[in-house]
């Protein structure tokens, strides 16, 4: 059957439902590679028919956050606005919010927005736990008809489509999809046409021929959703620092998105360009590094495998740092022409990032092959070429809690609601326990601050395990690296109990001798006794000030003004409310302004403010600015 072609969503998704029926199952690419106008015109035609069903699964479902207070949404909201300007909200996930969702139709999630929808009954309920490798398993045990999502049309003219930022689930669903074809099964495979999204060639690369709907809506199309990019504190270079250390020359690379792992690129960029200062660093820190540390630039250099692209890769690869290339092989395991440099299967990022794929030569852009989420995640299929490629392979990702006998949470909290997802990081904790020379590295902050409470992210017991503890592999924080793979539970609670905040270290002490885990005698090392924030803070805050340890270490789409505010606020949002009555006393009687301060007061509106409300506001700011 010809591809039907459509401008129009309405009649684009009129036609699916002519071809499957009346109970529409449709996956969507998650992230930026969801077909907005289509899903939405779905949506609009299945709302109005009750008659009609639609199941959703997908991950990763971007909206616009919910300000928690005016001070927040007088700094934040700007920059939301100018980020989702001219975004099509999803009409499924704006329901979703306000609590209006149609009992014919039903949306399930495997990832989500981190923290946006804790509180969302309906996400909470209908969200489905899977590991991202699970997830194409899991669509063809439940009966997927609709396959949707955004692909970019060749700017050079030709033909052919790419899936560019979501191979991930499409290529894995492929052999399913041939099946239902040939069994004369209902099945469509959509795509949204966006000329906004980066082309990816290679694998990615697809013939319209693939697809039974093409929606190329009229010009111009909707901007692709981008991130802003996060500050990076200290404590993140703390543990970035000492994790580069374990990074093998030679080796293989999996890294995440945030603030952490853009410490780590920076701290890595450090290590091979700026040796001198980066050893410095570490012996400013002052801690024992890990087993098998390595501080020398790198030579042979890197390959990436990740479930995401992200753009710390490429901006290790202009460093001279990813540079260790593999070759190419098709399915069924026959050498192609060209090589990777990178393997991932999604991406997702800031405005620069989309802009340097889409300008990137042809020649350079073919290394980064773009894949189903199988390769990089797992080793199941060409077994022995993944085990070749991917030689002293790091997997490097970040979790929220861990307790003293190793296991891991990061995607729920103890009463059970969902944070995020377990997305991939349960997939490369086992890889790494299947290679010969691999090792999982979880980077965890040791305390977290709330309401003016502070609190230790290393606890002795907690309700949801992302990784459970006979995975336990190396846990960074901002005090060292517990190496924990191979160690009993005495060892391996001595060793988390090392790299704890000092303030949490003897409660924690006392309830692993009372279980009976430690010996009644047990004392920490001497090295392991001062850890506390004020000591990292004496130690890298230089650095900070030579601008080896930027806040924002590879740019910035806000103003230098709103790159002031960030701190000020951290400090609020923090404070309890002890803290806030003395920073606003701080803010009405100190005299003098910090460097700033009128124009920081002006972008958050306050310069003039006279109700009650706004004067409160304006001291709390003035109190943080000048603190």
């Amino acid at each position: 059957m010809p591809t039907a072609t459509f401008d129009d969503p309405v009649k684009a998704a009129e036609y699916i439902i002519d071809q499957v029926g009346c109970e529409l199952r449709v996956a969507a690419a998650v992230a930026i590679g969801k077909p907005n106008l289509l899903l939405n015109a779905l949506y609009g035609l299945v709302a109005a028919d009750k008659r009609l069903s639609l199941e959703i699964f997908s991950g990763l479902t971007l909206m616009k956050p919910r300000f928690k207070g005016d001070l927040e949404r007088r700094f934040a909201g700007p920059i939301v606005e100018a980020m989702f300007a001219g975004y099509p909200e999803l009409a499924h996930a704006r329901a979703l919010t306000e609590g209006t969702l149609p009992a014919n139709i039903k949306v399930h999630e495997f990832f989500l927005q981190a923290g946006a929808w804790l509180n969302n009954p309906h996400v909470q309920q209908e969200f489905v736990s899977l590991g991202y490798a699970a997830v194409a398993g899991h669509l063809r045990r439940t009966g997927i008809n609709v396959f949707a999502q955004l692909v970019a049309p060749d700017p050079d003219g030709g033909e052919t489509l790419s899936l560019s930022s979501n191979p991930d689930i499409a290529l894995d669903m492929a052999d399913y999809i041939t099946r239902l074809r040939k069994a004369g099964l209902p099945v469509v495979v959509a795509g949204e046409v966006n000329a906004n999204l980066p082309f990816m060639p290679g694998e990615a690369e697809v013939s319209r021929d693939g697809f039974d709907v093409l929606l190329t809506p009229h010009a111009p199309h909707f901007p692709i959703l981008s991130l802003p990019r996060e500050a990076v504190p200290l404590n993140a270079y703390a543990i970035a620092l000492q994790v580069a250390t374990q990074i093998k020359d030679g080796g293989t690379l999996q890294i995440g998105i945030g603030s952490f792992a853009d410490a780590l690129t920076h701290a890595l960029i450090l290590r091979h360009t700026r040796n001198a200062e980066f050893k410095a660093m570490l012996k400013a820190l002052a801690m024992p590094l890990a087993v098998g540390a390595e501080l020398t630039p790198f030579d042979t250099g890197l390959y990436a495998c990740s479930e995401m692209l992200v753009d710390g890769f490429l901006a290790l690869k202009r460093a001279g740092i990813l540079k260790r290339r593999v070759p190419l092989f098709d399915s069924q395991g026959q050498p192609v022409p060209g090589q990777a440099l990178i393997h991932a299967g999604f991406f997702f990022g800031h405005k620069d990032f989309y802009d340097a794929l889409r300008t990137m030569p042809r020649d350079e852009l073919s290394e980064i092959h773009m894949t189903g989420i199988s390769f990089p995640n797992t080793l199941f299929g060409q077994e022995a070429l993944k085990r070749t490629q991917r030689p002293l392979a790091r997997f490097v990702n970040s979790g929220m809690i861990a307790t003293l006998q190793g296991a891991i949470s990061s995607d729920q909290l103890a009463d059970g609601r969902v944070v995020s997802g377990v997305g991939g990081q349960h997939d490369f904790a086992v890889m790494a326990q299947e290679l010969d020379d691999a090792r999982s590295i979880i980077a965890i902050k040791s305390t977290r601050k709330a309401a003016g409470r502070t609190t230790s992210n290393i606890v002795w017991q907690y309700g949801n395990a992302t990784l459970p503890r006979h995975l336990r592999d190396m846990v960074a924080t901002e005090y060292g690296i517990a190496d924990l793979r191979g160690r009993n539970d005495r060892e391996t609670i001595s060793a988390m109990l090392a790299i704890t905040d000092s303030a949490f270290q003897p409660g924690l002490r006392q309830e692993a001798i009372r279980a009976g885990k430690l010996p009644r005698d047990f004392r920490l090392p001497d090295t392991a006794t001062a850890n506390t924030g004020a000591r990292l803070l004496v130690a890298l805050a230089p650095y900070r000030q030579q601008g080896l340890l930027p806040v924002f270490p590879f740019g910035c789409e806000l103003s230098d003004t709103e790159q002031r505010l960030i701190e000020p606020l951290e400090t609020l949002k923090a404070a309890g409310p002890f803290g806030l009555a003395m920073m606003a006393l701080r803010g009405i009687s100190t005299t003098g302004e910090a460097p700033g301060e009128a124009a920081a007061l002006q972008r958050l509106d306050l310069a003039h403010g006279d109700g009650l409300r706004a004067r409160v506001m304006r001291a709390l700011v003035q109190g943080a600015l000048r603190s």
